[in-house]
């Protein structure tokens, strides 16, 4: 009888990378997690039109840089880099500590 394996799994590490690399204590680790939903879901509903493939959070003692990876960078950065800066104001509002916002093209 065989066994099934998550692709997913199978391949993190190896082809895939994990999409948050950050380590937290038992008590703090519920609250870090629900940060990175809140994060993940503010960033896609708001960049719907953008063609957002993935979101990687990244943490420090205090903070939190977030990578966003997109086919239409423009979109997210808006003119001169306005958009951006309300995102990142918009998601510190949000959890509270320092963000870092980085765009990055994909092709």
């Amino acid at each position: 009888m065989g066994r099934k394996v998550h692709p997913i799994g199978f391949r993190l590490g190896i082809i895939k990378d994990w999409s948050a690399k950050w380590h937290a204590s038992d008590k703090n680790f519920a609250e870090c997690l629900t940060e990175d939903l809140k994060l993940r879901k503010a960033i896609s509903k708001k960049y719907v039109d953008a063609a957002i493939s993935q979101v990687d959070i990244e943490r420090q003692s205090n903070k939190v840089t977030v990578s966003v990876r997109t086919a239409r960078p423009g979109i997210v950065i808006g003119r001169g880099g306005q958009r951006v800066d309300e995102m990142r104001h918009f998601l510190e509002d949000l959890i509270g500590k320092k963000v870092q916002l980085n765009i990055v093209e994909i092709s």
